[in-house]
């Protein structure tokens, strides 16, 4: 059933766009609304569509940025550059953060909450107009919707709470020293809990939409001018870009996004059916990074899943593997530089990206196990040697040793998650998986097949070290059900 609301704030915001000097959009797609699919808007394809096609053009002057923007101009102090000295020569790190200029990710913030305080003043008015004002990353998931998520990592690196921090040290004092800027006359002011939410809400928004953008003032780097790199390090001019973000984005994708001096234009970087929605590229992300950053799931972003293990839960399977008690693991670990100790170590498939046209062939299985994993057990098997030698006599149980503590850990990690993968297979098939919790599901699910690949390649690599030990064919290690 359609939205005549939300079609007409879609039709305001393409002939908004259209107006601007250089902006293109090609009569063979359609901005729709497809909320029904868990989506939002989207841009699909009218008629078929032949490969290169140029199917929308963005002129840089309708992109909101620092450099776009009135409030550069009208607050130049809040953006000058500061350099701060504490004695010795040196800037100090510590001061310029908190009384230095705002980085690129704080500076969008300010531009964005300016802009969108100025309401019919501002330029880009119909453009927020089609923003959302509701959002499925996890920044805004209650605490009761994250427990879906069970043991997944992915919930410790939501930082709500830095996030406020930032807004309250570095983007409230800006508004409330500058109010008569970012408040046009005879607009009421905001509290500073709803100033805040809103900041939350265009923090939000940035995430999700932000494109960073290059440098004028920096040299571009080669490898990557044709691509979207993100930056939450305040090192990339970043900008919201006008119809590039009305795009969703998948794994599988046909559309793709170039840089040109003064215009940014979307091309079919293959052919496109008409019906077919037209595709961007995030990058090879797992579906627990997709749903932090973007709030969705896809299933073709599960090839890219990740799961992290900690080093304290590696040390509990190395300590069960070897059957030793604790003196003797924790001298050995003083062995080691603690500089040089990693506190958590990733698991992934090391795929490869999709080719030139947006399409994957090639394996989407775990090939090996975490390199940095193995070195740093080996660190600890090492000292073990050097201070019991009877505990690791040879190479060859070292190396035993260390794929049976590899493995066990990745079971203790799966012991973490209160559901087993054939449970979460069956509620992602029933009905009631939609929404959050589905995509909770399919967070969670994927990581547990990932630890049950991890845990059957290390059998794999048991049994063949058993093999070449003894010269015969061992009994095999019972390969693991991974649905």
């Amino acid at each position: 059933m359609s939205d005549p609301a939300f079609d007409e704030k879609s039709a305001q915001f393409l002939g908004w766009f259209k107006a601007w000097p250089g902006a293109s959009f090609n009569n063979d797609i359609e901005i729709r609304d497809l909320r029904k699919n868990g989506r939002g808007r989207g841009i699909v394809a009218k008629s078929d569509i032949p490969e290169d096609t140029v199917l929308f053009t963005i002129p840089r002057a309708a992109i909101i940025s620092q450099q776009t923007s009135d409030l550069a101009r009208r607050i130049p102090d809040v953006f000058a550059p500061t350099v701060l000295d504490d004695g010795d020569g040196e800037a100090d790190d510590d001061a310029v953060e908190a009384s230095g200029p705002p980085d690129n990710w704080a500076s969008l913030i300010l531009v964005m909450l300016y802009e969108y305080l100025q309401g019919e003043r501002s330029r880009w008015k119909r453009y927020f107009d089609v923003l959302p004002g509701e959002f499925d990353t996890l920044m805004w998931w209650p605490d009761k919707e994250l427990e879906v998520l069970q043991a997944s990592s992915i919930v410790s690196k939501i930082g709500k709470d830095d996030a406020d921090s930032m807004f309250r040290t570095r983007v409230l004092p800006v508004v409330e020293r500058n109010i008569d800027v970012f408040y046009p006359e005879g607009s009421q002011k905001l509290s500073e809990d709803e100033l805040i939410l809103l900041a939350h809400r265009i923090g939000s928004t940035i995430m999700a939409y932000a494109f960073d953008l290059e440098n004028d003032e920096e040299e571009a780097d080669p490898e990557g001018e044709d691509e979207w790199v993100e930056d939450r390090e305040g090192k990339i001019l970043m900008g919201m870009v006008p119809m590039a973000d009305i795009l969703n984005a998948d794994a599988e994708f046909n559309a793709h996004v170039n840089h040109e001096e003064d215009s940014l234009t979307v091309t079919a970087i293959r052919p496109i059916a008409a019906g077919q929605e037209i595709l961007n590229y995030y990058g090879p992300l797992g579906n627990g990074e997709l749903l932090r950053r973007y709030g969705y799931t896809s299933v073709h972003h599960a090839r890219y899943d990740v799961v992290e293990v900690s080093w304290s839960l590696v040390m509990s399977a190395l300590k069960q593997t070897l059957e030793i008690d604790d003196a003797i693991l924790g001298k050995a670990i003083t062995e080691l530089d603690p500089e040089e100790v990693e506190d958590a170590f990733v698991i992934d498939r090391d795929l490869d990206e999709p080719d030139s046209r947006g399409e994957y062939h090639g394996p989407k299985t775990l090939k090996s196990l975490p390199e940095d994993l193995r070195e740093q057990i080996n660190a600890v098997l090492k000292a073990v040697r050097k201070l019991h030698p009877e505990i690791i006599p040879d190479k060859q149980t070292r190396d035993r040793v260390c794929l049976s503590a590899m493995r066990r850990a990745f079971e203790l990690k799966l012991a973490e998650y209160p559901t087993g993968a054939d449970d979460d297979a069956r509620l992602l098939s029933s009905s009631a998986s939609s929404g959050r919790l589905g995509m909770a599901l399919t967070v969670r699910y994927g990581e547990k097949l990932l630890l049950h690949e991890a845990m059957n390649l290390a059998n794999e690599k048991i049994s063949g070290l058993l093999v070449s030990q003894d010269g015969e064919t061992q009994p095999s290690a019972k390969r693991l059900r991974t649905k």
